[in-house]
């Protein structure tokens, strides 16, 4: 990770992020990478685990434009979980951190973490401009983005892109909690960003 600009001036601190490319190990931290099956292969753990139990689920066709790689906004829906993927397999980028909700147990707790509401009521921990990551996406998967992951995307090089999206009828209604890390700023860049485990 890069950084530029200093907490005193007025323009954001631009982060710089180097991309990592998405696999099912790197992305388990966040959700699923769910690729291609044979046809009649039965229901599996590789399959998207999905939790869309608090609405009505909503498959659309999601055409978007002028995404441009940086971000200083996330969001995550705490109840539900989003699938995203590119119509044609054309690589796309979404910024990332790991869920941060916290339940009732751990909001008891005095563990000094600085602890939000959402408008939803949940309490979460903003994540740390550390813990942001990048992925680069190609090729014929689509990523399935676990209850609570924060994400900022789909990001792209293109002027236009489409894609599919799996979420419910009112996620970005009823479910759905922004974060804004101004003054920092994040862009795709040269940086040195750890590898995801694996």
């Amino acid at each position: 990770m890069e950084m530029q600009g200093r907490p005193g001036e007025s323009k954001p601190m631009v982060v710089k992020l180097k991309a990592i490319e998405v696999t099912p190990e790197s992305f388990q931290e966040y959700g699923q990478v769910i690729e291609a099956s044979p046809d009649g292969e039965e229901f599996g753990p590789k399959d998207a685990q999905l939790d869309l139990n608090k609405g009505i689920p909503r498959f659309y066709l999601m055409h978007l434009q002028d995404q441009p790689l940086e971000f200083s906004i996330t969001t995550h829906h705490a109840s539900v979980t989003q699938c995203l993927g590119s119509i044609g397999g054309d690589v796309w980028y979404i910024g990332i951190a790991k869920p941060s909700i916290m339940d009732s147990e751990e909001i008891s707790s005095d563990n000094g973490k600085i602890l939000m509401q959402s408008h939803c009521g949940h309490f979460y921990v903003p994540p740390a401009v550390d813990d942001v990551r990048v992925f680069r996406i190609s090729g014929l998967k689509f990523l399935k983005l676990n209850r609570g992951t924060w994400h900022a995307g789909p990001l792209f090089k293109a002027e236009a892109m489409d894609f599919y999206n799996l979420e419910l009828s009112n996620t970005n209604v009823s479910f759905c909690t922004i974060l804004t890390y101004l003054p920092f700023y994040f862009c795709l860049g040269k940086g040195n960003t750890p590898k995801a485990k694996s």
